[in-house]
């Protein structure tokens, strides 16, 4: 009988390694919609963060402690009958080694996000074929999040990933709509999933890579080593930026980092190459400018 229980113990402790790799608060606002019946808002929430936090995205084994912390936050704008004019927020984090801290990765907000929903709809992404913009638009965004996560721990570690998403995006195409096309001045889904892949842009997922894994993930035990990799990382993607100009992988990378670069390179941090990291930041990202001032 004990040695019933140790196997079902060891069995269950298997099983429960793997997949459901997402830890993902999701949220449905609509706070801008009238009308005191909201239920179907409380169940598209609802199955939406059972959909993302059950699936089995990839074949890692995964520890809980290991998810990757996200959240995606759907403001709905409109309603018509079943259709919804929405926006989506999708942030993600991952640990710094060594600390409590979490480093923001993601930080993206898409402004064309429409789609179909009937209450109690089944959410089910099918790789062969468009079939629903909700559901393929939150596997895209589920793919982009793995995949970006492990590029901060392995060299284009999460390449299978993002090409789960590049699928995603060809496959919804399709539907003719605006955000899975390439439209020329306009950043959106397909650009994204394009940029990420492009050998032109590889620089980028370097920067992730050495950013966090040879910089963050090394403040504990070398300071000023790792603070001037993850300085040499940032005034790389000059190089990035010279090459595309508008490009939205600049774009991405302060949308999330903007704060925690300011962070780490206040008034107080004297680092060799400090003055011409504020002359990159100030050139690639003039959008947040008001952050870079307190650079000086």
């Amino acid at each position: 009988m004990h040695k019933i229980a140790v196997f079902l113990i060891v069995l269950f402790s298997v099983f429960s390694l793997n997949g459901q790799e997402l830890n993902c608060l999701v949220t449905v606002n609509s706070d801008q919609i009238a009308g005191s019946n909201k239920q179907v808002f409380s169940t598209l929430q609802q199955a939406l963060n059972e959909y993302i936090n059950q699936t089995e995205w990839t074949d890692r084994v995964v520890k809980p402690e290991e998810r990757v912390n996200c959240a995606m936050t759907i403001i709905i704008t409109a309603r018509n009958n079943n259709n919804f004019t929405a926006t989506l927020q999708v942030q993600s984090t991952r640990p710094v080694y060594g600390s409590s801290y979490a480093s923001p990765i993601l930080n993206i907000k898409d402004k064309d996000f429409n789609f179909k929903y009937n209450e109690f709809d089944p959410l089910i992404y099918n790789k062969n074929s468009f079939d629903s913009n909700l559901v393929s638009t939150i596997f895209f965004y589920a793919n982009i999040i793995l995949g970006l996560d492990a590029d901060t721990f392995a060299m284009n570690g999460g390449k299978k990933e993002l090409e789960e998403a590049q699928n995603a995006m060809l496959q919804a195409q399709q539907s003719g709509l605006a955000a899975w096309q390439n439209v020329v001045g306009k950043q959106n889904r397909y650009v994204l999933i394009d940029n990420l892949l492009s050998p032109k842009l590889k620089e980028y997922r370097r920067v992730l890579y050495t950013y966090h894994l040879k910089g963050f993930d090394e403040l504990i035990s070398s300071k000023s080593t790792a603070q001037q990799r993850i300085e040499n990382s940032i005034i790389s993607l000059e190089g990035l930026y010279n090459k595309t100009v508008g490009n939205y992988l600049i774009r991405l990378f302060f949308d999330a980092k903007s704060d925690e670069i300011v962070s780490m390179y206040s008034e107080q941090t004297k680092t060799r190459k400090k003055q011409r990291l504020i002359e990159v930041v100030r050139k690639i990202s003039p959008n947040n400018n008001a952050k870079w001032r307190k650079l000086n």
